[in-house]
């Protein structure tokens, strides 16, 4: 729960200060206070935690005994809805910053995307079903009508989408977990019991003839494809997920829905051509801190337990504007409404208030998409977007090109902007915004040392909490580099 690497079997000893160390070794590995983990733990079971001025009397005197020079760490808090593209984020994070996964990581992220191939491939198998009855019915309306009312002996029922009874006996039992919702609870054994059916499955010409109409298949995920090309190789038990196999996971679940990574910038080229006066200092740590948003309470009441973030980086999918999700009531909500409703409760909250924020824009290369045949105003907020648009544009490295922007960057800079409006009538201050692709690493990298500037600009130049000066990043041109 503190966050503590616990492989293995190691013993460690706490000191009443809250440093830790491993049994039989002479350096402090942390303190137990400062985990995040560790203060929404306490205030989850209501634990008592030593006040902060105690906290400081024993740092100080740490520091003096052990001569310690570290510098405080600069927190980033990533938050977003379902879907909203922060947890591709945090893995691209850690991807890109040498944080790697742990081994427990690694088995979770493994039985997820096995998890996945299986529900894709019971999605694949349902749609068969359909297939095959169309099918079956299209071969009686084509018989002569004296022979469609006979006993129906000569109605031919087999179709390219018929399979045999043991891929029959896989498929049913397969959809009827799925049905159960008890998908989780059938790994890792499924891939031993039912991982060699799956080649046989794949190769069949039934499946291959319905994979081949995916397109149709509203309830296939995206990024299934990718997957499912694969079937063969994720099915077998020794299957080691590559990089890219973990960005494209879906449903990662990360421990206690809260997880966290130190990191420190590496010093980018751009950097290294600035004066020295404005150049970062390269020591500097930094922790990026993904929490789940069921898991900040009712209202966010739970966010007081990060009140020493600098930097809250909230991200948003611009494809969900027509999506919605279901509550446990069933009852529906608007994805991006839901978005904006968790938005207001953190920038509302009073530990909060004061607070740097930036806007991570994701999916922009599926908006432009779903835009041309899904209209924005399917979300009521956006109910007036009327841009003036050239279809024949693209997005591009360098922008525009002073041309009319395309409907898709009309769209993202139309969405920025209600953002931002909404941001500057709760705090009257700025809301800095930033354009990701979360499978892209240079838009990640972009966004978070993005992040980084926000925290600094202040230091640097007072006079960018002034509306005047704000530093933006809605327009065309700059939604490609920020």
């Amino acid at each position: 729960m503190a966050g503590v690497p616990c492989e293995g079997t190691p013993h460690f000893w706490v000191n009443p200060d809250g440093s830790y160390r491993e049994e039989g070794q002479k350096n402090d590995r942390g303190f137990i206070w400062d985990k995040v983990g560790t203060k929404v733990a306490c205030a989850i079971l209501s634990l008592p935690v030593p006040s902060k001025s105690a906290l400081l009397n024993d740092e100080v005197e740490t520091a003096k005994k052990l001569g310690l020079h570290k510098k405080k760490l600069q927190n980033m808090l990533l938050v977003g809805c379902v879907n909203s593209g922060a947890c591709t984020i945090f893995k691209q994070a850690k991807l890109l910053y040498n944080a790697p996964f742990s081994e427990n990581e690694l088995q979770n992220i493994k039985l997820v995307i096995q998890s996945n191939l299986f529900t894709y491939l019971g999605i694949l198998l349902e749609a068969r079903e359909d297939f095959e009855e169309d099918s079956l019915l299209e071969n009686r309306k084509r018989l002569p009508s004296d022979e469609s009312t006979s006993s129906g002996e000569n109605v031919d029922t087999t179709t390219p989408y018929s399979i045999g009874q043991r891929l029959k006996g896989f498929s049913d039992w397969l959809l009827k977990c799925m049905l159960s919702g008890n998908m989780d609870a059938i790994f890792p054994a499924a891939i031993r019991e039912y991982g060699p059916m799956v080649e046989e499955l794949w190769r069949n010409e039934a499946i291959q003839a319905t994979y081949n109409r995916r397109n149709e298949l509203k309830t296939l995920p995206r990024s299934a494809n990718y997957f499912l090309d694969r079937a063969i190789e994720i099915s077998k038990i020794d299957y080691e997920p590559s990089d890219m196999d973990i960005l494209y996971a879906e449903g990662m679940s990360l421990p206690n829905s809260l997880t966290s990574m130190e990191f420190s910038f590496p010093k980018s080229s751009r950097e290294e051509s600035l004066h020295p006066d404005y150049q970062h200092d390269s020591s500097l740590r930094y922790q990026l801190i993904r929490v789940h948003h069921k898991n900040l309470g009712a209202n966010c009441k739970f966010l007081e337990m990060f009140e020493d973030t600098d930097v809250i980086l909230f991200s948003v999918s611009l494809t969900d504007y027509d999506e919605y999700i279901v509550d446990s009531k069933g009852v529906s909500t608007n994805k991006m409404l839901a978005s904006k409703n968790l938005f207001e409760n953190i920038i509302d909250h009073p530990s909060f208030k004061k607070k740097k924020f930036v806007l991570i824009l994701t999916k922009f290369d599926l908006l432009e998409e779903k835009i041309e045949h899904v209209p924005l105003k399917k979300c009521e907020w956006f109910s007036d977007f009327n841009p003036v648009t050239s279809h024949n544009n693209k997005r591009s490295g360098n922008g525009n090109n002073g041309t009319t922007p395309s409907l898709a960057q009309s769209a993202f800079q139309y969405i920025a902007i209600k953002f931002k409006r909404l941001f500057h009538s709760f705090t009257e201050r700025i809301l800095f915004v930033s354009l990701v692709t979360g499978l892209e690493p240079d838009t990640v990298d972009e966004a978070l040392r993005y992040g980084r500037e926000v925290i600094e600009w202040e230091k640097w130049d007072p006079s960018i909490v002034n509306e005047k000066s704000e530093i933006t990043s809605t327009s065309a041109e700059e939604a490609s580099s920020s």
